[in-house]
């Protein structure tokens, strides 16, 4: 079946590490965040301000998408290069969310929380199927 095809494992895989790489960073980075910069200015804001990033929040969502990559690798879901784009995918991806969230969210009433994680997931597929089709 053209479903159970590499390139749909991997966007789906890439998708669902860049889901929990954008949650822990959120999570963690709110939590714990010692320093928080607005992506787009790189001036400091509080924890919790959309767009905000932190050190302990950005090193908390790599550890998601690895979690979510080393799973899919282990499962036969990707390969190794499968889930290096994992990772690559969840960064890009999750940066991009930050920038949406400091540039858009707040300023379209349908932009909510909802579309911006859509958007970022569908990225985080969107990146590592192109990379694949790139590197292959």
């Amino acid at each position: 079946s053209p479903w159970d095809s590499a390139i749909f494992k991997l966007g789906f895989a890439a998708s669902l590490a860049t889901k929990l790489s954008d949650t822990m960073a959120s999570e963690i980075g709110k939590a714990y965040g010692k320093t928080t910069y607005l992506i787009t200015t790189m001036k400091l804001v509080p924890a919790g301000t959309e767009g905000a990033v932190s050190m302990e929040g950005t090193l908390a969502g790599v550890v998601g998408s690895a979690v979510i990559g080393l799973y899919a690798w282990f499962m036969g879901l990707v390969d190794p290069l499968g889930f290096l784009l994992c990772l690559v995918a969840a960064v890009v991806a999750t940066t991009c969310e930050s920038l949406i969230g400091a540039t858009v969210q707040g300023k379209y009433s349908w932009m909510t929380n909802e579309v911006v994680n859509f958007i970022n997931t569908a990225i985080g597929a969107v990146v590592a199927i192109a990379g694949f089709v790139w590197l292959r």
